[in-house]
């Protein structure tokens, strides 16, 4: 809560290290001072954004000195009061990946007690693809716009209000030809644009207290539409993604990776750290729609098994469709820090509590008492220290762990340090340029 509005006051600074969430550090007059659009190194004048009683923050808004990493936003939409969504526009792409390492290795070393050095590597675009954005750009296949007296922005850093956009510079240009900002949406608060990187399938899903009165404007290519919160069960349009050779059906606004190169990447990173080996019994925790559940199969073989565990049902529903055809797939619905108890203490699919809590599962869930390896995806929370606990008393051999927050990272990383399990490796990829977020891969064995 802050102690008073934002106001005029200016501030003369010395920026020092980047911090997580899209900021650099400074002081003045012995109190910290959270600064966006600076870098390390540079000498400032910032405009103080908000006052509480530990620390101000602030918006470079003159810069004295700059740094050398520093370049021009390429979107006109960024800058001090301007569009939140990116943190790093500012900063040269060399410059926002070592800017992201620097928070990884602040965030293990100061909450988990782990030095490590660390490289952000580049995602690639998909070769394959018709329009290849220039570098940083155009990789957002998943847009959520917001909607105030029908025209379309992108929310203000820490504010409900909106700065209008005709175009987003990191959208997917599957995303920008259906014309979502250039329209009018009355009755709407919001608007998501999905593209889907492989096929080409789009969907909107629209968001407003009374999804009836929306007025849906002509758009410029064909889209399927999702109007408000679907009923449970109901059959959604779904966007189609390849992976390994595998398509996944991604129903409505369900969970995919946003960049088209991350989730190919990210599927053979975690095969490559766990090095599956047939007829061994895996996890895959937050399962999604089951990318790693479907690649595990593939290498454990079928005298091995997978089970994939989630608590969203449109999810579950997607899972199992996608993964219809492979007899050594188990998914599991529910809260996974539950399921997770209820198959370390032989209450899967087989017993009556597990079914009346989650519909029924897969009869092979039963057999799972311990795994040899287990994948986790857990949403920016992270899993919390139950889910962790859960997970040495199943685990065997490795354990990956997939995160796009380091600071939720780190706090379960030390975690899994007090149960015992040492981080053997730990990747990190730029799946969102211009942004402060980072997603991170890492192993674990026992120590």
């Amino acid at each position: 809560m802050t102690d008073s509005e934002p106001g005029s006051e200016l501030l003369e600074l010395e920026v020092g290290n980047v911090a997580n969430g899209g900021f650099c550090v400074a002081r003045h007059e012995g109190r910290v001072v959270f600064v966006r659009h600076a870098l390390p190194g540079e000498r400032v004048r910032a405009r103080v954004t908000e006052t509480t009683k530990n620390f101000l923050r602030a918006d470079a808004v003159e810069i004295i000195e700059a740094s050398a990493d520093r370049v021009e936003p390429p979107c006109p939409f960024a800058g001090p009061g301007r569009c939140g969504g990116c943190d790093w526009q500012h900063a040269s792409l060399p410059a926002q990946r070592a800017l992201k390492a620097s928070v990884v290795e602040e965030q293990l070393r100061r909450l988990a007690g782990i030095d490590r050095t660390v490289v952000v590597e580049e995602v690639p675009y998909p070769v394959e693809s018709e329009i290849v954005p220039a570098p940083g750009t155009g990789w957002r296949t998943r847009v959520q716009f917001a909607v105030v007296d029908g025209t379309v922005g992108l929310r203000k850093h820490r504010s409900h209000d909106i700065e209008p956009i005709d175009e987003c510079l990191i959208a997917h240009p599957g995303v920008e030809l259906m014309g979502i900002e250039r329209k009018r949406w009355p009755g709407a608060s919001g608007v998501e644009g999905i593209v889907s990187a492989a096929t080409g399938d789009r969907i909107v899903v629209l968001r407003g207290r009374d999804r009836r009165k929306i007025r849906v404007p002509r758009l410029d290519v064909p889209v399927r539409l999702v109007r408000g919160k679907p009923e449970p069960g109901a059959n959604l349009p779904y966007v189609r993604e390849s992976v390994s050779g595998r398509m996944f059906q991604v129903s409505g606004s369900g969970f995919w990776q946003v960049h088209p190169g991350a989730a190919q990447l990210l599927a053979d990173a975690v095969i490559d750290t766990l090095e599956p080996k047939p007829g061994d019994i895996a996890l895959d925790l937050y399962c999604g729609v089951g990318l790693f559940a479907g690649v595990l199969a593939d290498r454990i073989g079928p005298d091995g098994l997978v089970v994939g565990v989630e608590s969203d049902g449109q999810a579950v529903r997607d899972a199992r469709f996608n993964l219809r055809d492979l007899p050594n797939v188990s998914i599991e619905r529910g809260p996974v820090e539950e399921v997770v108890a209820d198959l370390e203490f032989g209450r899967a699919a087989g017993s009556s509590r597990a079914q009346n809590k989650r519909g029924g599962g897969h009869q092979g869930g039963a057999r799972v008492r311990r795994a040899d390896l287990v994948v986790l995806d857990p949403p920016r929370a992270g899993a919390g220290r139950e889910v962790v606990q859960h997970i040495t008393r199943l685990a065997g051999r490795k354990i990956a762990y997939v995160s796009c927050d380091p600071a939720t990272l780190a706090r379960d990383l030390a975690y899994f340090g007090e149960r015992g399990w040492t981080l053997e490796t730990l990747r990190a990829f730029d799946a969102f340029p211009m942004t402060q977020h980072v997603e991170c891969l890492a192993t674990l064995v026992r120590g």
